[in-house]
């Protein structure tokens, strides 16, 4: 059986982005007071583990998943 499969890619052009950035860049939430009241519903992962911190530090080849979809971050 083949499967496709679609990652987003997310390009920064700095070393990192926190992710309270990355769910204002993806326009997901407005305020990081938004940010951090959507990570506690605890549906954001970062490498498979899910975070509830708005300031953690993303680094590219990071994967997010936030509500189902994929998301890779790339310098």
């Amino acid at each position: 059986m083949l499967y496709l499969y679609s990652m987003k890619k997310v390009t920064i052009e700095t070393d990192y982005i926190k992710l309270g950035q990355l769910l204002k860049y993806l326009g997901l939430v407005e305020t990081g007071g938004t940010a951090s009241i959507y990570l506690s519903y605890g549906d954001v992962e970062v490498d498979g583990m899910t975070e509830l911190r708005r300031g953690r530090k993303i680094l590219p080849g990071s994967v997010v998943k936030i509500d189902g979809e994929e998301y890779i971050i790339c310098k």
